[in-house]
């Protein structure tokens, strides 16, 4: 890698996100792993009272125009992967600079995603799982760029990581490194205040792990679920 890439990896909550940024984070590539740098940011100017909003308020730079600039900074050489959720980027934030970025979409079955981020926050709205946003957003990238960006699902990612990380390092035009299958359980330095309340699992994981998934799923995740359909779809169509 001749400078610095800056790989921005766009998903809602409850995507796998996590994990997979450790699975960037551990490659011998890495100078950076910026972790959703946009939350304290989005949380100032929407007025969500998310859980541990106080702490990321306090933890986080809240000016998204300073937040851009390190997103898109050139210094060093080597691979800067950034976690980003796509309902952070609100409508009064400018997107043009996205487009200096590689940019990956990572997707989710909706009821899945639904479930899981209810259970961490209950009083979750529509808007707060990001389908509408993520679709938005790539077709932002596509038409500006006329590149159809590169979109993975966590299902694959987790029922066969060996296959798919490899497949995606080939789409992102970056080198394959095995020491994305594993890495050290624990919490990471670059890990947002919020760890403590999101990646409880996460925390003592060492691999993407093939859960199976018996769930019963309530009425309300369903009919969330069935407004994420056609987004959820379409981007399906695009999976690598």
């Amino acid at each position: 890698m001749a400078d610095r890439l800056n790989l921005a990896m766009w998903s809602g909550p409850r995507n796998l996100s996590t994990a997979l940024m450790r699975s960037f984070g551990n490659r011998e590539d890495i100078i950076e792993v910026i972790d959703e740098p946009f939350y304290a940011a989005y949380l100032k100017e929407s007025k969500k009272k998310h859980p541990m909003y106080k702490e990321v308020l306090a933890s986080q730079e809240t000016n998204w125009k300073k937040v851009v600039e390190n997103c898109i900074k050139k210094d060093g050489i080597g691979l800067c992967y950034q976690k980003h959720m796509v309902q952070h980027i609100l409508p009064s934030f400018e997107k043009n600079w996205i487009l200096k970025c590689v940019n990956c979409f990572l997707i989710r079955e909706p009821k899945e995603v639904i479930s899981s981020f209810l259970k961490k926050w209950p009083k979750a709205d529509f808007e707060d799982f990001g389908f509408a946003d993520q679709i938005n957003l790539f077709h932002y990238i596509k038409n500006e760029t006329r590149i159809t960006p590169v979109v993975i699902d966590a299902a694959d990612l987790r029922d066969s990581p060996e296959t798919y990380l490899p497949r995606l390092c080939s789409k992102l035009n970056i080198s394959w490194d095995p020491k994305m299958l594993q890495w050290e359980a624990g919490l990471k330095p670059y890990d947002g205040i919020w760890a403590s309340h999101w990646y409880p699992s996460v925390k003592t994981s060492t691999s993407f792990v093939n859960k199976i998934q018996n769930e019963e799923f309530s009425n309300t995740v369903l009919n969330f679920a069935a407004m994420a359909e056609d987004s959820y779809h379409e981007l399906l169509t695009y999976k690598i």
